[in-house]
């Protein structure tokens, strides 16, 4: 009860910020029409709607981590949380309350994405369903790391270390182009890295190669169970502190 009053207040501060709102909703969208129309013109099907839609939904939760980071901080900032630590809420449910309303966002994200890219040709089947759900869970990793970022940095800091966020965590996702067509130093570190997992994990669900996307979720749940233990440990800290 405590952390969804504090989850319902979180909300109301996301959508007092409705153009970075829009554009983490509209931006993932507009990129998926432009590489669709992209796809017209090049010899190979790496940007077909199909296998384009999964790397292009976790590209949107990018901006989970710019919210749920930026969120954090500004509160840190403010004092905020100094004032509210009074409060008989413990580290486990202010993370929480941070999530709740950051899941609500992901799932538009998913959505809208999906019926963009249904207008785009892709084929709705059965499946669907195991994507939002396997979706869903690869968006925690993004928020994790907002919320790991915000404990760590003020919101103005949150903002510049997105810039790099988003270069690191796109580049190395294999969302535009696969990581081996590079190969070497870049690929091993793309190897290294949740990114990469989280794209194929999503995309052999789309392809109902249910038995591949087993491994890389399971390297994706390993990484967000350790980023927001690592979170909610520092969280506790500045508690005390």
């Amino acid at each position: 009860m405590r952390a969804n009053v504090f989850a319902a207040r979180n909300h109301k501060e996301i959508v007092r910020d409705p153009v970075t709102l829009l554009i983490g909703l509209g931006l993932p969208i507009l990129l998926m029409g432009l590489f669709s129309v992209m796809q017209k013109n090049m010899p190979f099907a790496f940007y077909e709607i199909s296998n384009l839609t999964p790397g292009v939904i976790v590209f949107s939760f990018s901006f989970l981590t710019l919210f749920s980071g930026m969120l954090l901080g500004k509160d840190r900032s403010s004092s905020f949380l100094m004032r509210i630590f009074a409060s008989p809420m413990s580290a486990g449910d202010y993370i929480l309350g941070y999530v709740l309303p950051l899941l609500s966002i992901a799932f538009l994200q998913i959505i809208l994405c999906l019926l963009a890219a249904m207008f785009l040709g892709l084929s709705l089947d059965s499946s669907i369903l195991w994507m939002v759900g396997v979706l869903m869970i690869i968006s925690l990793l993004y928020i994790g790391l907002g919320l790991l970022f915000g404990t760590i940095f003020t919101d103005k800091q949150v903002g510049g270390i997105f810039a790099i966020f988003v270069n690191v965590s796109t580049w190395f996702s294999g969302t535009w182009f696969e990581p081996d067509m590079i190969g070497g130093t870049f690929q091993a570190i793309a190897q290294f890295l949740p990114f990469v997992h989280a794209v194929s994990a999503a995309r052999a669900i789309q392809s109902t190669s249910y038995t591949e996307a087993f491994i890389p979720l399971v390297i994706v749940i390993g990484y967000t169970i350790i980023i927001f233990a690592i979170a909610i440990l520092l969280f506790k800290r500045k508690m005390r502190g």
